[in-house]
């Protein structure tokens, strides 16, 4: 197995984390506090801020992988 198949298939399995993550992260907000203006900050804790970190982190390997598969192709 060479390395670019390596960097192609990471990224593939990177793109579906990423794509979980931030629907779990979306999950139960909807478009009602952008139209009625009501809203509330609240900070992220727990599980919240683990998804959140998570996402960050799966995000930044994403664009090094990418940056390697290009540099390698």
């Amino acid at each position: 197995m060479n390395l670019t198949l390596i960097l192609m298939l990471s990224q593939i399995v990177l793109s579906l984390v990423i794509i979980v993550l931030v629907l779990f992260q979306s999950k139960g907000k909807g478009l009602s506090p952008a139209i009625s203006g009501v809203g509330m900050y609240r900070t992220k804790r727990g599980l919240e801020k683990l998804i959140f970190i998570l996402t960050i982190v799966f995000s930044v390997a994403l664009v090094i992988n990418s940056i390697a598969f290009f540099v390698l192709k």
